[in-house]
């Protein structure tokens, strides 16, 4: 009895890995929502107030991982860990985020999740929220001298993808223009926004905007183009990747009908049932075109949920977007970066699957890697795991520990249960933040055992020192090492520092 339990999770990962052999070249559709939070969506939490039966379907008709992690816990950084397979703090971008006109982060010879599927034959195409810098051209007058006339240059197209249709930073961020892999589809024609006090929901920044960008048609928008796309690459022989990353439900909060006032609660809710009610649109497009049962399809978010959503009102209603996870967006806590992940593809994943697998938006370069069969390079994927095991049903991938980085550029590293914070506060933007929490003279790390303590409610950083140096001398393995799975040292992009300033370990 005992062979035969140590022999069936062996049997079915070699059954997988199979079956994605056999079927070398699914359809692959990663679609990155921004700003929801793990307790959003109830597949990763039952006490879910917010109705989302698509996104519910899909996790019945595949495999939920409820201890899933992005790699920061704000977007920019997070959409480069996606891409890369590598850890965001690795490149130049040591806290923050990108605003819509900034120059690109990923350099051309970076390897990418988009260059190892056009090597294996795949059209690639990026459709959505970019949020990763291209490079304006500047020779123009008026607001930051953007000339929209002018070829974008250093796009999605020189990270791997064919073709691309988008907008450069979060849908509040100008300027407000459509780009079609390198054009500008309109030219700015008035300049636009929305005040917080006007809208605390639906605001968005003061700047140019083109005559064919709607704020409140976005995201209808980005689901139209991506169903016509997957329509048409389902006539091609070529299998296709599409990157679908959402400017929602993140601000401007601006959920349309039939989604406005749904939820009965509040515009965060709405548009939340809007994500769940385009997801249902994308998956009819899926069976229609006839390719449903070898498309692999992700769902997940690129942080926690914002304080934008107006906590307090959700409350009034008993949902909670962190799911009794601490923090939120921006914050070292769970409720920062732990986030859904949703995988769906009937041809190779039994249906109706969960896993406490500890697993990193990092792991998509290497599943896919393992996918199509290709050989792991030095420079590619430094971060990343395959998430096939999980897939099979086994209880664990190879990866053991997971980093983590706020938007003020903390740190903190799990092993097992145990989550060491490099901070003395959430550094973010939950209280206390750093400054406050300094003030208040609270340690300047914090220890966490996660299977006792969900909340990260109790310290132990005095009372388990030898965990403390333990955990920080894998941190410190796995900066320098510059990746943290096996292989040979590769460099970072920059001096990576991680340790609190003014902490002198003893």
């Amino acid at each position: 009895m005992k062979f035969v339990l140590f022999i069936l999770p062996l049997l079915l990962t070699s059954f997988l890995l199979g079956a994605a052999k056999q079927h070398a070249h699914p359809n692959v559709i990663f679609v990155l929502a921004d700003d929801l939070g793990i307790g959003d969506i109830s597949p990763t939490n039952p006490e879910c107030k917010i109705k989302t039966p698509h996104l519910q379907k899909m996790a019945d008709e595949g495999i939920t991982f409820h201890d899933a992690h992005t790699s920061s816990s704000v977007c920019t950084p997070t959409r480069y860990g996606v891409l890369t397979g590598r850890y965001n703090w690795r490149s130049r971008l040591a806290r923050g985020v990108l605003s819509g006109n900034s120059d690109h982060l990923i350099p051309a010879n970076r390897e990418t999740v988009g260059h190892l599927l056009k090597r294996a034959g795949y059209h690639t195409q990026m459709i959505g929220k970019w949020h990763l810098g291209w490079d304006w051209d500047r020779s123009g007058k008026g607001w930051n001298k953007i000339n929209y006339e002018k070829p974008v240059k250093n796009g999605p197209d020189i990270n791997g993808f064919i073709n691309y249709y988008g907008h450069c930073g979060s849908l509040d961020m100008p300027p407000y223009v459509w780009v079609d892999t390198g054009k500008v589809t309109a030219l700015p024609d008035r300049v636009e926004g929305v005040d917080r006090k006007e809208d605390p929901y639906g605001w968005y920044r003061e700047g140019p905007i083109g005559p064919d960008f709607k704020i409140d048609e976005v995201l209808p928008h980005l689901f139209e183009k991506s169903v016509a796309y997957v329509k048409k690459r389902a006539k091609k022989k070529k299998p296709f990747f599409l990157y679908l990353p959402l400017p929602a439900p993140h601000t401007p909060i601006v959920p349309v009908p039939p989604y406005k006032d749904a939820s009965k609660m509040n515009p965060y809710a709405d548009f939340m049932m809007q994500v769940d009610g385009h997801m249902g649109e994308l998956f009819a497009a899926i069976k229609e075109a006839g390719v449903d049962e070898n498309t692999l399809v992700f769902f997940t978010s690129d942080n926690g949920c914002s304080n934008q959503a107006n906590f307090e009102k959700l409350a009034e209603f008993g949902h909670d977007p962190s799911a009794g996870f601490r923090g939120h967006k921006a914050d070292i806590y769970e409720g920062g970066h732990r986030v859904p992940l949703i995988v769906r593809w009937p041809k190779a994943i039994d249906a109706g699957q969960n896993t406490n697998a500890l697993v990193c938006l990092t792991d998509l370069y290497s599943t896919l890697q393992e996918i199509t069969s290709q050989e792991k390079k030095p420079d590619g994927g430094e971060d990343s795991f395959s998430l096939l095991p999980a897939f099979a049903g086994k209880t664990s991938t190879e990866r053991t520990t997971l980093i983590s980085h706020s938007i003020d550029g903390s740190f903190a590293i799990r092993q097992g249960h145990w989550k060491l914070c490099l901070s003395a506060g959430s550094a973010g933007w939950s209280t206390p933040r750093e400054a406050d929490a300094k003030k208040q003279g609270l340690p300047p790390m914090q220890l966490y055992n996660l299977k006792a303590d969900k909340a990260e409610q109790n310290n132990l950083f005095d009372q388990k020192k030898g965990k403390v140096k333990e955990l920080l001398d894998l941190l410190e393995k796995e900066v320098s090492s510059g990746r943290c799975t096996p292989g040979e040292s590769v460099p970072n992009d920059r001096k990576v520092s991680f340790l609190p300033n003014g902490y002198k370990p003893s």
